[in-house]
């Protein structure tokens, strides 16, 4: 990060007073007119150099703080600032780990294979909400029978929507009655399937959050 600007002032500070020590001649061999007045034009010639350096010192000092402000901070982060995700290395089937976080909140981010896609729109009988009609549940974006921008990315908050816990990954099959896994909450057992949507007869009254995200590339997404 640097030094903060009282440090950086007072180590030019000893620097400048160093070399006025040190290089005495030096200060004395400025331009000062007649003999007569060497001591007081080499004092003056001092202090002129002297506060150009502070000065520019100053100068730094004060923008050092506008300079930290541009890179958001820990507590900026938890607030919310965008978190950004490499998607390169998911394998179709897999959940992204470790987990990365926003809000706070983790992030579960897996990449649904072609029979669980299909899967997720033809099965859903079993599920309380399965048109998202939960509107503040997902962007507009996901409302879909993938819950997702992309079909292959599912992207969701890992709290569970009863009391806060965090659901586990489950690829066992006939998890939720479709053969393709899902995610099950260890506190009180409620359930959603591979599109964070929430199955009947469970605490949890509504689907798994989606955050607002966009893909930088193929495989680069923003999250935020």
């Amino acid at each position: 990060m640097g030094l903060k600007p009282k440090v950086f002032k007072s180590q030019v500070l000893k620097t400048v007073e160093q070399t006025a020590l040190s290089t005495g001649d030096a200060v004395h061999d400025a331009p000062t007119g007649d003999s007569s007045n060497s001591d007081g034009s080499s004092r003056r010639y001092f202090l002129i150099q002297a506060t150009s350096v502070v000065g520019a010192a100053g100068a730094v000092g004060a923008a050092w703080p506008f300079v930290s402000y541009w890179s958001p901070s820990e507590k900026a982060k938890a607030l919310g600032a965008p978190v950004k995700i490499d998607l390169s290395k998911l394998a179709p089937g897999e959940m992204l780990s470790p987990i990365v976080a926003w809000r706070g909140k983790p992030v579960f981010v897996v990449r649904r294979d072609a029979d669980t896609l299909a899967s997720l729109e033809t099965d859903t009988e079993m599920l309380a909400d399965p048109d998202s009609a939960v509107a503040e549940q997902q962007p507009d974006f996901a409302v879909n029978a993938w819950r997702s921008e992309r079909k292959e990315y599912g992207i969701f908050l890992g709290v569970c929507t009863h009391l806060g816990c965090s659901p586990k990954y489950v690829v066992t099959d006939n998890f939720v009655e479709t053969g393709q896994g899902g995610f099950f909450c260890p506190c009180h057992g409620s359930r959603f399937d591979m599109a964070g949507r929430v199955v009947k007869g469970v605490p949890a009254p509504s689907n798994l959050e989606v955050p607002p995200y966009r893909f930088e590339s193929d495989t680069v997404v923003l999250i935020g």
